[in-house]
C-alpha cells in the first residue's frame, strides 16, 4: 500500500504536549516544513487536538497531534485539558515541549510513562535562550536524566536531529503488524463473504474489507468475493476449496454450515480484534457471556460516530441475541467515538466494535483500563462466534 493511501488509524500517532505558548504548533510546522498548525502569540490558540496525516522522512506515514496547553485555565480550559488527556489514549510517541524547567509537565510525564508511551523531551525556543547548555542541563535534571533535544522552531536549529530521534523512538515493529498474520501465504485462495447492507451502502465497501483485500493482494493471494446468499454457488464455481474464508460475523452460522471442511474460517471483526487489540483478551472476555443475568449491564463501545441503523450490529443485533439468551431485562449502555467511561465498575461486560477507525494504541489502552478494573472486554465478532457456538472452530491471526 502506498504511504499516501495508508488510513490514518494505521499510522503511528505522534502527539505534542506542553504548556501554552511553548511553541508546539510552531514545532509541528518546522518538522513538516509547511504551515499546518495556526501559530499565534496569544496563549490558548490551539483548542481541541488537531490531527494531520503526513509523510515523515525516515518513518513514512504518520499522524501529528497538536494539543491544547497543559496549563489552560478556566472552565473551558479544563475541558481543553481533558481533550488533551484523551489524545494521550491514541499516542504512540509523545513529544514533551518545554521552554523552561518543567512544572505541570512532570505530572504528564508520569502519566505517559505509566501508559508505557515513549517520550522525547524537547527544549524549544532556543534561539531566544541566554544559556542553552545550562537550561538544557537543568531541564534534563528535573526530568530524571532524560535526553533533552534543544531546538528552535523559528530558525530550524536542532530540527534535523529531532527528526532523526523521532525515527529511532518509534517501535521498530510498527509496520510489521498484519491483519491476516500467517493464516495465508502467496498463492492461497481466499474467499471473502461480504455483506451488502446499511453498514455498506451501494457503491461502497467498509474500511476493514478494503484493508483486508489490499493486504491479501500484497501477499500475492488469489481473492474471491461474494455475498452470503451467493456463497454456495460461489464455492461450486471454484476449482479448489479456499484456504481461508473471511466472513461478516453476522452470518457465521450459515457460512460454517456451507464451508468446505478443509477451509479455515474467521471474520473481519476477529481479524481486526488481533490487528487492533488483543485477541486473547477478547477470547477470554467472551466467557463472561455465559455468566450474564437479567440484572447485568453491558457497555457497548463503538469507534465510529455513525448514526445507528435498523441493522446496526452493536445497537440492534447483538443486544437482541444476548437478550434471547439471557433475558429481556439485560441492560445496555452505548458510547461512541472517544467517549469511554473512566469508571467501568457499573458494567459486567464491555463489547467493543472492530475499531477500524482507532489505532492500536487506543484499543490496547481500553483493554488495559478494563483489566485494571476487573471488567471483561470482548469484540463484536468474537462475541458473535461465541453466541453461535463456533468460537472454538474459527481461527485468528
Amino acid at each position: 500500500m502506498a504511504f499516501s493511501d495508508t488510513p490514518q488509524a494505521n499510522r503511528p500517532h505522534i502527539a505534542f504536549f506542553g504548556r501554552r505558548n511553548a511553541g508546539k504548533s510552531s514545532l509541528i510546522n518546522a518538522l513538516l516544513g509547511q504551515e499546518f498548525s495556526l501559530v499565534s502569540p496569544v496563549a490558548g490558540t490551539t483548542t481541541d487536538p488537531v490531527a494531520k496525516s503526513f509523510e515523515l522522512q525516515g518513518v513514512g506515514p504518520v499522524v501529528f497531534l497538536d494539543t491544547a496547553g497543559l496549563d489552560d485555565v478556566g472552565t473551558i480550559g479544563a475541558l481543553r485539558v481533558e481533550r488533551t488527556r484523551q489524545a494521550m489514549e491514541k499516542t504512540d510517541l509523545a513529544l514533551l515541549v518545554l521552554t523552561e524547567p518543567p512544572k505541570e509537565e512532570l505530572l504528564w510525564l508520569e502519566e505517559l510513562q505509566k501508559k508505557k508511551i515513549p517520550v522525547l523531551a524537547v527544549l524549544n525556543q532556543c534561539d531566544i535562550a541566554k544559556d542553552v547548555s545550562s537550561l538544557q542541563a537543568a531541564v534534563a535534571q528535573e526530568l530524571g536524566g532524560m535526553t533533552v533535544y534543544p531546538v528552535s522552531a523559528k530558525t530550524g536549529q536542532g530540527i534535523p536531529q529531532l527528526r532523526a530521534a523521532l525515527v529511532k523512538a518509534l517501535p521498530e515493529d510498527f509496520w510489521d503488524l498484519s491483519i491476516t498474520g500467517d493464516l495465508v501465504q502467496a498463492g492461497d485462495l481466499v474467499l471473502l463473504v461480504m455483506p451488502q447492507d446499511l453498514q455498506a451502502p451501494k457503491g461502497r465497501l467498509i474500511l476493514p474489507q478494503v484493508q483486508t483485500i489490499r493486504e491479501l493482494l500484497d501477499k500475492k493471494c488469489a481473492v474471491m468475493s461474494c455475498t452470503a446468499d451467493c456463497l454456495v454457488s460461489t464455492l461450486s464455481a471454484l476449482s479448489r476449496p479456499p484456504k481461508l474464508i473471511i466472513t461478516d460475523s453476522q452470518v457465521f452460522p450459515a457460512v460454517w454450515q456451507s464451508k468446505p471442511p478443509e477451509s479455515l474460517l474467521t471474520s473481519f471483526s476477529i481479524l481486526f480484534a488481533g490487528y487492533k487489540g488483543d485477541i486473547h483478551a477478547f477470547w477470554e472476555g467472551a466467557k463472561a457471556i455465559d455468566h450474564l443475568t437479567e440484572s447485568s449491564v453491558i457497555l457497548v463501545a463503538e469507534a465510529c460516530a455513525h448514526a445507528p441503523t435498523s441493522e446496526d450490529i452493536g445497537r440492534e443485533k447483538l443486544p437482541h441475541l444476548l437478550r434471547q439468551r439471557v433475558g429481556q431485562g439485560l441492560s445496555f449502555v452505548f458510547v461512541r467515538g472517544n467517549d469511554f467511561p473512566h469508571d467501568l465498575s457499573p458494567y459486567d461486560l464491555i463489547l467493543h466494535c472492530g475499531a477500524c477507525m482507532f489505532n492500536r494504541r487506543h484499543v490496547l489502552g481500553r483493554i488495559a483500563q478494563a483489566h485494571a478494573q476487573g471488567v471483561p472486554i470482548c469484540n463484536y465478532g468474537v462475541a458473535l462466534a461465541h453466541l453461535s457456538g463456533i468460537l472454538d472452530k474459527v481461527c485468528h491471526a
